[in-house]
């Protein structure tokens, strides 16, 4: 939240100064003038700005709390490197965002957060398939797992559940973190079980069985698509709040139109406010999903018990707030608390007896 506050306040400050639009001067001025070059040139300026003020609580969360609360295991110059590609790879993705919606908005002014809500959307699908295959490769190093009686398990258990897998991974997670963490990724032929190695280290075969069949249940129940689906209407929604404030400041603030490339802050602002303000509507139905998907794994496996020692395990291991306020809980959690997962199995333990 305070890296929001403060990403908020920064580009406030930007448009009401006037400074973005010195910017885009300066921008103009080293790149020779051209749009596309003074985009990019925009947008490179405006993350390294971005980078420098958000570096040092990026340290603080990253590496002093993480080793204060006993979790981080990786060295300094680690979190470096992963800082460098994390950002290298998210101006990448920035470069790519600026210059499509600013092309739309110059193309089609009238219609083109309509346009740039349908090219993200693909682009969206896109990454979640390559996710597993090349994104995380970047940070992570992955393995098949060696542990034949329990991959023949899991295998079975997608089976099961009709989820066509391309294999079971050990996700190398204990070089960085002592949390543990288990996934299925991707989508179609990029479908794969991924399973750290500190859950590895930590649970048993029955624990871990469980664990992933709640994740089995996300794909039996369509939760990535209707996911996809939400984020495709929150982008939307964003891009429409900025098209009118857009078409509302595009002479204000030293600004040269809805397409002028000092607007990007603005359009960032009334994209950001839809995504802030549907947060706690986004959360509640990721904690619907996620209480589907226990109970799924309840009636998969039978195995209440496992499923009760495997969130302990597991609260203990990623140091959990058992019991968060229900503010909190509204505002910020994608997943019911630990607590009322036992809860609910336990009652369903319950039921069956």
């Amino acid at each position: 939240m305070t890296s929001t506050i403060v990403g908020v306040v920064f580009l406030v400050a930007l448009v009401g100064t006037g400074a973005s639009a010195a910017l885009r001067d300066s921008a103009a001025s080293l790149t020779g003038g051209s749009f596309l070059f003074t985009l990019c040139g925009y947008v490179v300026i405006l993350a390294l700005i971005n980078e420098a003020i958000g570096l040092p609580l990026a340290f603080y969360q990253g590496v002093t709390l993480e080793r204060r609360y006993g979790l981080s295991t990786q060295t300094t110059a680690r979190w470096w490197l992963d800082h460098l590609k994390a950002g290298l790879l998210a101006l990448v993705f920035a470069l790519i965002a600026a210059v499509l919606v600013c092309s739309l908005i110059r193309r089609d002014p009238d219609r083109w957060w309509i346009l740039a809500a349908a090219a993200f959307t693909v682009i969206l699908v896109v990454l979640v398939q390559l996710a597993p295959v090349v994104l995380l490769p970047l940070f992570y190093e992955f393995k098949p797992l060696d542990r034949d009686a329990l991959v023949t398990r899991l295998v079975g258990l997608a089976d099961r559940a009709g989820a066509r897998v391309m294999g079971v991974f050990e996700w190398r997670l204990s070089h960085k973190t002592k949390k543990a963490n288990a996934a299925l990724a991707g989508i179609g032929q990029t479908r794969r079980i991924i399973i750290s190695d500190t859950l590895l280290a930590e649970h048993s075969d029955d624990e871990i069985e469980v664990i992933l069949a709640h994740e089995l249940a996300h794909h039996v129940h369509r939760d990535i698509w209707k996911g996809i689906a939400l984020e495709t209407a929150l982008i939307a929604l964003g891009f429409y709040l900025a098209d009118r404030v857009l078409t509302r400041f595009a002479g204000s603030f030293g600004l040269m139109g809805k397409g002028d490339v000092a607007a990007l802050p603005l359009l960032l602002l009334a994209a950001g406010a839809v995504s802030l303000a549907l947060m706690p509507v986004a959360n509640a139905l990721s904690r619907a999903h996620e209480r589907s998907a226990d109970r799924y794994a309840l009636e998969m496996t039978r195995n209440a018990s496992a499923f009760v020692s495997a969130m302990k395990r597991l609260g203990v291991q990623n140091l959990a707030e058992e019991r968060p306020s229900r503010l909190v809980q509204i505002l910020f959690y994608t997943h019911p608390p630990i607590s009322a997962r036992i809860d609910a199995a336990q009652a369903w333990a319950a039921d069956q007896r």
